[in-house]
C-alpha cells in the first residue's frame, strides 16, 4: 500500500464487507438488514459505501435527512431509504426521490398526509417511530389509536414499518431498562397491528442491540457504527474491522529550546533543553478538534506515539517528535484499524469514536480500497 503524501482518509471496503457478514451471522436468515449511512456514512463516504452494500444485497438504508437520501439516489442507490428525521420543508425532496419518511409526531403525520393527498399519492410508504425511553423522537404508547384513526381516514399513505430505538443497549448494567423498552415496543406493535389490520415490518435494535439482544431482532435490524468497525465493547470490537484510516505527512520539523513556545496563545512551552516538533497538515477544520490539543491526543509516527502539543489550529497540528527518528515527508497515522483506533484516540480526549469519525471534514481526500 503506498504511503500517504497528503492528508487522506482510506476507506477499506473489504473491511466493510467483513463487518456486514459478521453482523449478518448473528441474524436469522429471514431477518432484514438496514444499513445506517447518515452523516456521510459516519464520516466516510456514503455514496461509495451504499453502492457497495447494495451489491451485497442489503435490504434497506437509513439517513438522517432527506437531502442525504437524495444524494444517494443521484449516486445510483435504488434500495429503499428511510429518512429518520423528516422535516416538513423537505417533503418535496422525499417524494421526488422515492424516500420513505419517519413520521414521529402528530404534526409531521398530519402534514405529510395532507401533502401526499394533495400530490394524489396512493399508499405512499411511511414509517412510524415510537418513543420507548430514549425520549428523543417518537410517538407515545397512548398515541396508537390516534395514529390509526388518521391512517384509516386516508389512502395516501401506508405504514411500511414500526420502530423504536434502544437507549443503552451497549450497557449491560442497564439491561432491565432495555428489556422494559423491548417489552413496551412489543405491546405497542401488537396493539398497532391489530388496530390497523395488517403487519408492518418491526425493527428496534442498533449495533449493540444486534449483539446483545437477539430477542429484539424482530423483522429487521439497523446497524451504523458496527458496519464501520466498532462494536461498542472491547470484546465485540475484536470481531470487527475499522474501515477507515486517517493518515497525513510531516510538513516541517522544528527544533526548539527550553522556554520557547509552540502555537497559538503559547499553549505549549518547552521545559526541556531540546524539543523536536513536527507540523502536520490537518487541524480542527479537518475534524481534529481542539479537545485533542495539549497532550490529550496523539499521532503515530514509525510505530511511536507523538503527543499533540499546544492548541490545535484550523489547518495544522504540532506534535512532539523528540526521540522519534523521522523526517519531513514521512507518513503519520492518526487512526487506523491496526496501529491505533479512533476509539482509543477519542477516549483519551474524553469523547467517543462516533464524534471523531463523523467529524472528518469533506475536504479530506477519500481513497477507496477494495480488492
Amino acid at each position: 500500500m503506498p504511503k500517504a503524501q497528503e492528508t487522506i482518509l482510506e476507506i477499506d471496503l473489504n473491511a466493510l464487507r467483513h463487518n456486514f457478514e459478521y453482523l449478518k451471522s448473528k441474524l436469522k436468515s429471514n431477518t432484514k438488514f438496514l444499513a445506517v449511512v447518515k452523516a456521510f456514512a459516519y464520516g466516510n463516504d456514503a455514496e461509495e459505501i451504499a453502492r457497495y452494500l447494495q451489491h451485497l444485497d442489503i435490504d434497506y438504508f437509513a439517513v438522517a435527512y432527506a437531502n442525504e437520501g437524495a444524494a444517494l439516489r443521484q449516486a445510483g442507490v435504488t434500495k429503499p431509504i428511510l429518512v429518520l428525521h423528516t422535516l416538513a420543508v423537505n417533503f418535496d425532496v422525499v417524494l421526488e426521490n422515492c424516500l420513505e419518511p419517519n413520521l414521529y409526531n402528530a404534526k409531521i403525520l398530519n402534514e405529510f398526509i395532507a401533502f401526499t393527498e394533495a400530490e394524489n399519492q396512493n399508499e405512499y410508504p411511511v414509517h412510524i417511530k415510537f418513543n420507548t425511553g430514549l425520549n428523543r423522537l417518537g410517538f407515545w404508547e397512548n398515541d396508537v389509536d390516534y395514529i390509526v384513526s388518521k391512517l384509516k381516514a386516508t389512502s395516501a399513505v401506508k405504514v411500511k414499518s414500526l420502530f423504536s430505538h434502544l437507549a443503552a443497549s451497549e450497557d449491560l448494567n442497564e439491561r432491565d431498562f432495555t428489556l422494559r423498552q423491548i417489552a413496551s415496543f412489543k405491546e405497542i406493535a401488537e396493539n398497532f397491528s391489530k388496530a390497523i389490520g395488517y403487519q408492518p415490518i418491526l425493527h428496534m435494535t442498533n449495533t449493540s442491540g444486534i449483539l446483545n439482544y437477539p430477542e429484539a431482532h424482530f423483522d429487521m435490524v439497523r446497524s451504523g457504527i458496527g458496519l464501520y468497525g466498532f462494536g461498542n465493547s472491547e470484546k465485540e470490537s475484536t470481531y470487527l474491522k475499522p474501515i477507515a484510516s486517517l493518515k497525513t505527512v510531516i510538513s516541517q520539523i522544528h527544533q526548539i529550546e527550553k522556554g520557547e513556545s509552540v502555537g497559538y496563545n503559547r499553549a505549549y512551552k518547552s521545559d526541556a533543553l531540546f524539543t523536536k516538533t513536527a507540523t502536520l497538515p490537518l487541524g480542527h477544520a479537518d475534524g481534529i478538534s481542539r479537545i485533542y490539543g495539549n497532550g490529550k491526543g496523539f499521532v503515530i509516527i514509525h510505530g511511536k506515539r507523538a503527543p499533540i502539543i499546544g492548541n490545535v489550529c484550523m489547518d495544522m497540528i504540532m506534535v512532539n517528535i523528540t526521540g522519534i527518528d523521522c523526517k519531513e515527508g514521512d507518513e503519520v497515522i492518526i487512526f487506523d484499524g491496526e496501529t491505533t483506533s479512533a476509539e482509543t484516540l477519542a477516549e483519551g480526549a474524553g469523547t467517543i469514536s462516533y464524534e471523531l469519525i463523523t467529524s472528518i471534514s469533506q475536504r479530506v481526500k477519500r481513497v477507496i480500497l477494495k480488492s
